[in-house]
């Protein structure tokens, strides 16, 4: 029999997934997987199971009532998971958090694999992860212990899902938690991971992408190309990568591979300061491409809060409004024992 895997976003950014298979209701499915999704009568009549399918094939019969799921709803991409079957992989947003469907985050253990410097800018760390592979939506984070001191950090994945090594682009931050470990630490150095989180991650790209990173924004990006070029998408895609120095321009060979795997894959580095020799410099706002104009393009943003501000700026200034806009603001933890600032999918 077919199965399928169905990503379960919560409202409370914890993601858990299930298998389901081809017939199975997905509402059974997740009961199966003891993840309790809500429901009252599960005969299509009261609509409390309703969610919204952001991805995949599916069908929902005709055995449900008007009062549960309307004409409208339905074409709007809402479900009801007790009389959904699917017919591919699928991802669900479900309007409630984790909690209250009696589940929560993954916790996965790993081994240091690579520890790898980028300048001073960032550090490249490799896992490998003990057990089964974790699957995440590319583009999201996981929460990463910092051995010894009872607190964890946040970085989003670099690689793609389902794989048994994994990998994270984290800023470098003198004196900051998760640096001064790194800088001691040793292949075989055992660490705690918990996820996967965040509803950044990569939809089914149906129209020209546009990617907008910011220093160690570049991570869940890396994923992100790594899973399209995979599936061989042939969608327009442009990436501006913009730092402030031209030292904190990492991995751009890696960046540059994806144009020779990815036909319509194109990109650009923007470097703020002033006194840089490099071509292009200011910000990613100045360096848009002209062709998107019309709103016919998704946008995906990742960068520290003042970039993300500028480009949400940006839009509303010239009158550009993309099809669908998805945003990660990340904030760099502060140095051990001062104050630390909030942080979301990439800290320090």
């Amino acid at each position: 029999m077919s199965s399928y895997t169905i990503a379960l976003n919560f409202e409370d950014g914890v993601t858990r997934f299930i298998d389901c298979g081809a017939g199975e209701k997905v509402l059974d499915a997740a009961y199966r997987a003891k993840i309790n999704l809500p429901m009252d009568c599960s005969d299509g009549v009261c609509g409390t199971c309703k969610c919204r399918a952001e991805r995949g094939s599916y069908d929902l019969g005709d055995d449900y009532i008007e009062d549960a799921l309307t004409e409208d709803e339905a074409a709007e991409g809402l479900v009801l998971t007790c009389q959904m079957t699917v017919s591919s992989d699928c991802v669900l947003a479900v309007p409630v958090p984790s909690t209250v469907c009696k589940t929560g985050q993954q916790k996965f253990a790993a081994t240091v694999a690579r520890v790898a410097p980028h300048k001073d800018a960032a550090i490249v760390l490799e896992l490998d992860v003990e057990g089964a592979a974790p699957v995440f939506l590319p583009g999201q984070y996981v929460n990463i212990d910092v051995p010894g001191s009872g607190d964890h950090r946040s970085y989003s994945f670099s690689t793609a899902p389902a794989e048994g090594r994994v990998g994270f682009v984290i800023k470098t931050i003198p004196g900051g938690l998760m640096s001064g470990w790194l800088a001691r630490a040793a292949v075989g150095d055992r660490i705690d991971m918990t996820g996967p989180l965040g509803s950044f991650y990569l939809r089914e790209p149906v129209r020209p992408l546009l990617f907008l990173a910011g220093g160690t924004g570049l991570a869940p990006f890396l994923s992100m190309l790594e899973v399209l070029a995979r599936a061989g998408s042939t969608q327009k895609i442009h990436l501006i990568y913009g730092v402030t120095r031209d030292l904190d321009l990492v991995l751009e060979d890696e960046i540059a591979a994806y144009a020779a795997r990815l036909p319509n894959f194109t990109y650009s580095t923007v470097v703020a300061d002033e006194a840089s020799a490099h071509p292009r410099k200011g910000w990613v706002t100045q360096h848009m491409p002209d062709d998107l104009t019309d709103g016919g393009f998704d946008l995906y943003l990742c960068g520290p809060p003042a970039m993300v501000d500028a480009v949400r700026r940006h839009l509303d200034t010239t009158g550009v409004a993309p099809a669908n806009f998805h945003y990660e603001k990340f904030t760099p933890n502060a140095p051990a024992g001062a104050a630390a600032a909030t942080d979301t999918a990439d800290a320090a």
